[in-house]
C-alpha cells in the first residue's frame, strides 16, 4: 500500500510538473520581451464603464472620481453602476458623484453576472445598442490610473482585439502578509502570464475587474450569459472558443483593494 501511494505521489508530480512547465517560457518571455503598444494617433472611441455593487457605498465615490478624472475626453466615457440588491445609500452616492445609477432586487438570481445582464440590458433599451464602441467592467473598490482608459483606446483601436485586459496592482500592498502575497499573484498573472500570452501573440484572460470588449461582443453574445461565480474565466473562454482574441495592455493600471484578513481570503479562494 504505501509503494502505491509513493508511485500515486510521483505521478502526480509528474503531471503537474508536465502541465505547468510553460509558464517556465513564459517567465523568460515576459522578462525579455517588449511589446509594440497602442496606435499613438488611435482615433477616440465612446465608452461605458459599468460597475456592479452591492452595499459599496465606502468605497464607490473614489472609483467614480478617478474615472471622472481620465486623461480622456468626459463626453466620450459614461460611468453606470448598478446598485444590486444593496441595503446602504451606495445608489444615491454613486448618482451624487456623476453615475448613471440603477436598482436591481432579485434574491434568485444572485451575482455579479446577472447584475451586468440587467444593467447591459437597461443600457441597450435607453441608449440605444449603437451608443458605445465598448465597454469598461470595474469593482466598486477599484481605482483607476488617470491614463487608463486612453491607454486601452489606443490598444483597442488597432483593430486587433475585440476584448483587452489590464495591469491589475495593489492599493494595499503593504497592509501585511496577506495583501502583499495577493498583490504579487497579480504582478505574476500580469507580467509573466498576460504579458507573455500578448507578446506571443496568443489569447490573454481576464481577471473579473479591470478589462473591456467591444460592443460587437456583447451584441454577438445577446448581453451578457456569463453567470458563473466565476464569470471572468467563463467571458475568456466564450471569447477563446469563439475565434476572438483577448489583449493585455500594461500601460492600464488599476488599483484593487485585496483582502487582509485571513477569513476573508479563504471566502474568495472557497468560491
Amino acid at each position: 500500500m504505501l509503494r502505491f501511494l509513493e508511485n500515486m505521489q510521483f505521478a502526480l508530480f509528474v503531471f503537474f510538473t508536465a502541465a505547468y512547465a510553460y509558464q517556465i517560457v513564459y517567465l523568460f518571455v515576459g522578462l525579455i520581451g517588449k511589446g509594440r503598444g497602442g496606435r499613438e494617433d488611435a482615433k477616440l472611441h465612446r465608452y461605458a464603464a459599468v460597475v456592479a455593487a452591492r452595499n459599496e457605498s465606502a468605497v464607490i465615490a473614489n472609483l467614480i472620481r478617478t474615472l471622472k478624472e481620465q486623461n480622456y475626453p468626459s463626453e466620450l466615457l459614461d460611468i453606470y453602476v448598478i446598485a444590486d440588491n444593496c441595503t446602504d445609500n451606495t445608489a444615491q452616492i454613486s448618482r451624487q458623484a456623476g453615475a448613471y445609477v440603477y436598482k436591481r432586487f432579485n434574491k434568485v438570481q444572485v451575482g455579479k453576472g446577472y447584475a451586468l445582464e440587467y444593467l447591459f440590458r437597461h443600457i441597450f433599451e435607453d441608449k440605444g445598442e449603437t451608443a458605445y464602441d465598448g465597454f469598461f467592467v470595474f469593482d466598486a473598490d477599484n481605482i483607476v490610473d488617470r491614463d487608463f482608459v486612453r491607454e486601452m483606446n489606443k490598444m483597442f483601436d488597432t483593430g486587433e482585439y475585440t476584448a483587452l485586459t489590464s495591469y491589475r496592482n495593489s492599493q494595499n500592498f503593504c497592509a501585511n502578509w496577506i495583501s502583499a502575497g495577493y498583490a504579487l499573484w497579480f504582478l505574476r498573472e500580469a507580467k509573466y502570464l498576460n504579458n507573455a500570452r500578448y507578446l506571443l501573440g496568443t489569447s490573454c484572460a481576464v481577471s473579473g475587474t479591470g478589462f473591456m470588449f467591444s460592443r460587437e461582443i456583447l451584441k454577438s453574445c445577446g448581453g451578457w450569459p456569463f453567470h458563473l461565480l466565476v464569470e471572468d474565466i467563463e467571458f475568456t473562454i466564450h471569447n477563446v472558443v469563439s475565434g476572438e482574441k483577448v489583449g493585455y495592455c500594461p500601460r492600464a493600471v488599476l488599483y484593487d483593494e485585496q483582502p487582509t484578513k485571513f477569513s476573508q481570503s479563504w471566502k474568495q479562494r472557497m468560491r
